[in-house]
């Protein structure tokens, strides 16, 4: 923050993609809770490149509340974690909250994280319960969340949840770092001394449909896995071994077997052989494919450009 005149206590950075349906509505629920707080905030609307009416509504209720509301404009669309980094880059509050613009996360559960996070927390998560998603969202969640859980030692139950609460200091310390594969909850609970989780209710979406494809989902995966642990590249190591030395315990088996049954026993293994082979390459490319993963990560990193480029900001007061 740049001087007192700036100051400002909380901050709620929304990352916004094609949410016409909804936004007015979030915008004005949200208002009401903020307001309700009696401490000074701002609210951070980031468009990440959206092609419907989400733009005209930011900037028509960014230009009515100067400094209360701000749109933050990307000119493409970056992803929903790179649309959060660029809400952080542009926040000032003491501390920051995180909202999806869907409404499934009801604004009104803000409050719960704000009070943990003065009582001294550096990272406050959430549980939706109950969680009101498909079969195969929570179990994909589910799944996700017992990796993290053990990658990283932190014990939270819900990481899928954007609806989060951070400290100035820990989002300054996402800030400087600098790698295109970003999962915000993990790379701040990397940086937490003490982090804590509240349970908040979970709405169905009102309208609209989820902007997680299969496809971006499974991106997501590979992001996460590859952002938070090297564990897949040591595990491949270790099967690496387990494969050569069974393999090596299967060829003696063969070898002694054709010594004491002779060669027409042997033969009639050969379509087992093809198959066993079959599975070892199939290990190999997929240790290949990790690999690979990792490789392009540094490759991007490399690079250095910058994960996301905001083509305008609306809402904020001219420097005197």
């Amino acid at each position: 923050m740049s001087s007192d005149k700036d100051s400002v206590s909380i901050s709620v950075v929304v990352p916004v993609f094609n949410e016409e349906a909804t936004l007015g509505e979030l915008i004005r629920r949200l208002t009401a809770v903020m307001d309700g707080l009696s401490r000074s905030h701002e609210i951070l609307l980031v468009d990440d490149g959206s092609s419907d009416a989400t733009p005209s509504i930011i900037e028509e209720a960014s230009n009515k509340t100067v400094s209360r509301i701000v749109g933050v404009f990307l000119n493409r669309n970056y992803g929903q974690h790179a649309a959060v980094m660029a809400g952080f880059a542009q926040s000032r509050g003491e501390v920051v909250v995180t909202l999806d613009a869907d409404l499934q996360n009801p604004p009104e559960e803000i409050p719960k994280l704000v009070a943990k996070l003065d009582e001294g927390f550096d990272v406050v998560g959430s549980v939706r319960v109950p969680r009101e998603d498909s079969a195969f969202r929570r179990l994909a969640s589910y799944i996700t969340n017992r990796a993290v859980q053990k990658a990283t030692g932190v014990n939270m139950h819900d990481y899928g949840c954007m609806l989060r609460g951070y400290r100035r200091s820990i989002v300054k310390a996402m800030l400087q770092c600098h790698e295109r594969s970003t999962f915000i909850p993990v790379l701040a609970n990397s940086f937490a001394r003490r982090t804590t989780e509240v349970e908040v209710s979970h709405a169905p979406r009102p309208a609209g449909g989820s902007k997680y494809s299969l496809w971006k989902l499974i991106n997501l995966q590979f992001d996460l896995l590859t952002s938070m642990t090297t564990f897949p590249i040591r595990l491949l190591s270790l099967l690496g071994t387990l494969i050569s030395i069974t393999g090596i315990g299967f060829g003696l088996f063969l070898l002694l077997m054709r010594l004491i049954q002779g060669p027409e026993w042997a033969v009639q293994g050969v379509f087992t052989l093809f198959a066993i082979l079959f599975v070892f390459v199939g290990a190999q490319f997929i240790g290949l494919g990790l690999l690979g993963e990792y490789l392009g990560r540094v490759y991007y990193d490399v690079r250095a450009r910058p994960r996301y480029f905001v083509q305008r900001v609306t809402g904020r007061e001219a420097p005197e």
